[in-house]
């Protein structure tokens, strides 16, 4: 893969998750952080296997997710 494509990959998973996706700081609730960490999960998988890349902020936005999931855990 080019690093164009790589770009082009990178920004058009960047539109997709701030279209689809809220901010990890802006979930209400435990259930909605959840959702967002199943289908990013699924999404990663998608793009490994079907381009053999992820980008980076990918697996940034993941941990972010999983920092907020695992704090939400610890005030309950």
């Amino acid at each position: 893969m080019s690093d164009i494509e790589k770009k082009r990959l990178e920004l058009g998973f960047t539109r997709f998750t701030n279209r689809h996706f809220d901010k990890p700081s802006n979930c209400r609730n435990l259930a909605q952080v959840q959702f967002y960490v199943r289908e990013l999960s699924f999404k990663i998988e998608e793009l490994k296997n079907r381009f053999n890349y992820v980008p980076q902020i990918a697996f940034k936005l993941l941990r972010e997710y999983k920092e907020f999931q695992n704090k939400l855990l610890v005030t309950v």
